[in-house]
């Protein structure tokens, strides 16, 4: 396979300092997080408090302020919800949909329930259009304690904070075409174990939690985002992406023992969407779309 990333290091050996520095000099800053998604929060200040949650600080790779929208009338007897995007910052409707939910719908929610959105928890990873931070670690597998990876422990020391209950978290991810083609492959190199070939899901899923699967909420999710765009069928093993269909275009992961970032509340309700990109069936437009569909639904079967 010619990918950059399974040719740093020797095969069958985990990565050292050595092979993570040359995989980071190797990524190439394709777009800004200060021009793209940053004006356009700033942008919301007047519907949300907009506050800086984080900074990183990845050296001559530049410093990335992290932010989160929170309603502006916050009211304690309410429950909040949390929208987070961008995790994987590779994942651009996560990003785009998260946005496009706080600019053009939120207010739907004024006094129902407190928001609190954070567009793009990885800044680093969406300007080079990677899965992993700087570190070459995957920030949607160390929501832990004294967690290695700064985006996900800001992440945490936000949520930590916040005040009152969540009842609902949905976070927002992509399954692409290069999760097969460079990421899997290059996971396998930085862990020095072989490569084990997968299927990438055609359409639109969502990923519930093992231990309080919740399946009537990942199906009013399915249903919401029907319209939008095409649900994923399971593959003929009756899998999607080697776990068991539990219900149509759901499958289930334990969040907190995988480190995940749908576990970092103890929301009743949370849920991992995942569109698909590069379907010839969808366009960007659609998986932005897709997502907002997503968000309204699991905030609206929250209130009910």
């Amino acid at each position: 396979m010619d990918n950059v990333d399974t040719m740093i290091g020797q095969p069958g050996q985990p990565w050292g300092d050595a092979e993570k520095s040359a995989w980071r000099a190797s990524r190439r800053q394709q777009r800004s997080y200060a021009e793209a998604v940053v004006p356009r929060i700033e942008a919301l200040r007047a519907q949300f408090v907009v506050d800086q949650y984080g900074m990183l600080d990845y050296g001559g790779d530049g410093r990335f302020p992290l932010y989160v929208l929170k309603s502006k009338d916050w009211r304690k007897e309410l429950p909040y919800a949390l929208v987070t995007g961008g995790v994987h910052g590779y994942e651009t409707s996560g990003v785009e949909g998260a946005l496009q939910f706080a600019q053009r719908h939120a207010s739907d929610f004024d006094g129902r329930l407190n928001l609190v959105i954070a567009p793009c928890v990885s800044p680093w990873a969406y300007e080079r259009i990677q899965r992993w931070n700087a570190l070459a670690l995957d920030p949607n597998r160390n929501f832990i304690d004294n967690s290695p990876a700064p985006e996900s422990a800001a992440l945490m020391r936000l949520v930590a904070g916040l005040e009152g209950e969540c009842a609902v978290h949905i976070d927002l991810h992509e399954t692409t075409d290069t999760d097969e083609t460079e990421f899997r492959p290059a996971l396998a190199a930085r862990d020095g174990k072989p490569f084990e070939p997968g299927t990438i899901p055609d359409g639109f899923y969502v990923v519930g939690d093992t231990p309080n699967p919740q399946l009537a909420f990942q199906s009013a999710v399915i249903e919401a985002v029907r319209p939008v765009t095409h649900i994923a069928p399971a593959d003929p093993d009756g899998t999607i992406i080697g776990s068991e269909v539990v219900a149509e275009g759901v499958i289930l992961y334990d969040f907190k023992a995988l480190g995940l970032c749908a576990g970092v509340t103890d929301a009743r309700l949370t849920t991992t969407t995942e569109v698909y990109p590069d379907s010839p069936r969808a366009t960007p437009e659609q998986c932005n779309d897709a997502q907002v569909a997503a968000v309204i639904a699991a905030l609206e079967f929250a209130l009910k």
